[in-house]
């Protein structure tokens, strides 16, 4: 006769076997988090974390700042605020910053080199659903800082022609640029705001392949570089993108880049 603890240790046998079956890892029934430590307790962290960093050694902190709204209301144009200026002493300063949605059919958005100017950057873009967002940032020693910040949004971002495909007006204005400084945002800074013509389209619209701004760079007249930005199909129609400068170069600066079929990015503007 199969006593009452026998058959207890048969049916957790079979319980866990069903789950192995299932797809349910047995470290989750010995309460492993599934999340790898996410704030946010995003089941899709731990995906993310190995495709863009790999082993790399990495935290998360609130010294990454990201700002987004609590609900978007137009989902194709989320406005976001990066600001990663508490590590500007850490690790020798900021190397990169990443920035992804990890709900998107396209996670990745951007990414941002501010090389001479701060680690800010604030811009629009689409989202599918309701998503953290995360900044990632790589300081010059090699560790990653994460921030991140949960975004509600009615959804369907990226699926949908923007304005401009839709009334085919794109084709009149396509890479068009207008730089402007702005005094006094902040203490001791220069704010500079980039808007360019383009209708950024994400490839998952039936019939409209991928076509976005692809890379951007700005120069200064002796050559210096003050920041490189590649982004990705989610940045919203039209991109609007601000920095801030820790000062106002002298001369000319002078914004280039492509977008993904080749087409060039060019203006300038006086300091």
């Amino acid at each position: 006769m199969t006593s009452w603890i026998d058959r207890r240790a048969m049916l957790l046998r079979v319980g866990s076997a069903a789950a192995v079956a299932g797809g349910m890892p047995l470290a989750l029934w010995a309460g492993e988090d599934p999340t790898g430590g996410d704030p946010l307790n995003s089941m899709q962290w731990p995906t993310l974390r190995k495709q863009y960093l790999g082993d790399a050694p990495m935290r998360f902190s609130q010294d990454v700042v990201v700002k987004g709204p609590a609900f978007a209301d137009d989902a194709m144009n989320v406005p976001v605020l990066i600001d990663a200026r508490a590590l500007s002493s850490v690790g020798g300063g900021v190397e990169r910053i990443d920035v992804v949605s990890d709900r998107n059919p396209i996670r990745e958005v951007l990414s941002f080199e501010p090389l001479r100017c701060l680690p800010m950057l604030a811009f629009r873009f689409r989202m599918e659903q309701a998503s953290p967002v995360r900044a990632m940032v790589r300081t010059r020693d090699g560790q990653w800082h994460v921030g991140s910040a949960w975004v509600q949004a009615a959804g369907g971002g990226c699926t949908v022609p923007g304005a401009t495909r839709a009334d085919g007006s794109w084709s009149r204005t396509l890479n068009q640029v207008q730089m402007r400084f702005f005094s006094n945002v902040l203490a001791g800074s220069q704010r500079l705001r980039v808007r360019i013509m383009h209708p950024m389209d994400t490839g998952l619209v039936a019939g409209i392949p991928a076509f976005y701004v692809e890379s951007l760079q700005l120069m200064d007249d002796a050559g210096r570089l003050w920041w490189r930005l590649a982004l990705h199909e989610p940045v919203s129609e039209n991109p609007l993108l601000t920095f801030e400068l820790p000062e106002r170069p002298n001369g000319i600066l002078r914004l280039a880049g492509r977008d993904n079929n080749g087409n060039p990015i060019g203006a300038e503007v006086s300091a």
